[in-house]
């Protein structure tokens, strides 16, 4: 069986197709089979008053499109303008490399993966936005 496992902690909750659901006491493991579905943790959910930086901006907006609340094919444009510019900033070979998944996942639908990826680049981020301001 294929299909995208999702481990959870216990009493975490996440938000599959608009229905926000809650683990038990203990850990669990989801197997998401259908294709498309759309799946947010709600524990990386970012306030949209935390959106301030522009990766965080851009995860908000991919969060939107898993929540439903943001029609992907009028999200999607403004998204990859975004992965551009964050491409002139996040200019080394690893950073790169998670920008073309970003990319990739977005072309394909993958909004999920795509949250996923650009996620992993908050740290970079504020490590460069921490070395501009002292």
């Amino acid at each position: 069986m294929t299909g995208l496992v999702i481990k959870l902690a216990p009493k975490e909750r996440i938000l599959i197709n608009g229905a926000v659901i809650e683990n038990g006491d203990r850990r669990g493991r989801l197997t998401i089979v259908t294709s498309g579905a759309n799946i947010l943790r709600l524990k990386d959910a970012i306030h949209p008053r935390d959106a301030t930086t522009p990766v965080k901006r851009v995860c908000y907006s991919a969060q939107l499109i898993l929540t439903g609340d943001c029609d992907p094919a009028q999200a999607k444009p403004g998204l990859l303008k975004s992965i551009e510019e964050l491409s002139q900033v996040f200019t080394d070979s690893d950073s790169r490399s998670l920008l073309t998944n970003a990319t990739k996942a977005l072309l394909h639908g993958e909004y999920y993966k795509f949250l996923k990826v650009l996620r992993t680049l908050l740290p970079r981020e504020e490590r460069v936005l921490n070395s501009r301001m002292g």
